[in-house]
């Protein structure tokens, strides 16, 4: 199977543009990192601490994260519960940045996406996916932008949606967030020695799926 591992930071654009591409090539797609949003609200939802170990292991069993399609869109579902929409809020975003550090919720995670990658031919996307889940996929790319822009193109996101949301606020959750990934014990966000940075802080959504679409193309 062929696989494509995209990494970069929060909000660089990774879930759009890897959703385009696998649609352009007949891939299918897989967003990790949704994954880890919907652990991080389904530990909000029991009430407890995303960043406190024990708390966090304590509902992990109990939370069946599945992928699933509707008209074409993917959905990520919580125990049978479309949380799509609640996993983009900013809220999930840190929950997700606090998770991911957590050994057992990255092991939790871990088997089903090289699963869907040994079955499938795909495009994952996350931050460790390079260099941790897919070491072997035939092609990697590190999508960055500056911090700034990131945080431009998700608060325009979030007030499409009717999301009250505050610039500065959600500028500094996106640096925190960086640091975070970044510098965490387990699988922290780095580009893969064998990676192709690509920075579109200055390219639009087309240019730059056009841009990773002929990288995609020269290595395969």
């Amino acid at each position: 199977m062929i696989n494509v591992a995209i990494d970069g930071p929060s909000g660089a654009g990774k879930s759009t543009i890897a959703r385009k591409i696998a649609a352009a090539l007949g891939y299918v797609y897989v967003d990790t990192g949704a994954m880890y949003r919907a652990i991080g609200v389904h530990v909000m939802r029991n009430g407890l601490h995303t960043d406190n170990r024990e708390e966090v292991c304590s509902v992990l069993d109990n939370a069946i994260i599945t992928i699933g399609y509707v008209d074409g869109e993917q959905h990520v579902f919580l125990n049978d519960d479309d949380v799509s929409t609640d996993i983009r809020l900013p809220a999930a975003s840190m929950a997700a940045s606090n998770v991911s550090a957590i050994p057992e919720v990255r092991q939790h995670l871990f088997n089903l996406q090289q699963d869907i990658a040994k079955n499938n031919n795909c495009i994952m996307d996350g931050r460790d996916i390079g260099t941790v889940v897919l070491p072997n996929a035939q092609v990697k790319i590190f999508l960055t932008a500056s911090a700034e822009v990131r945080t431009k193109r998700r608060y325009d996101e979030l007030k499409a949606k009717g999301t009250p949301v505050d610039f500065d606020v959600l500028l500094a959750e996106i640096q925190q967030r960086d640091y975070n990934d970044s510098h965490r014990d387990v699988a922290p966000l780095k580009q893969a020695e064998d990676a192709i940075l690509l920075d579109c802080s200055e390219m639009d959504i087309e240019q730059t799926s056009a841009a990773i679409l002929r990288i995609i193309g020269e290595k395969i």
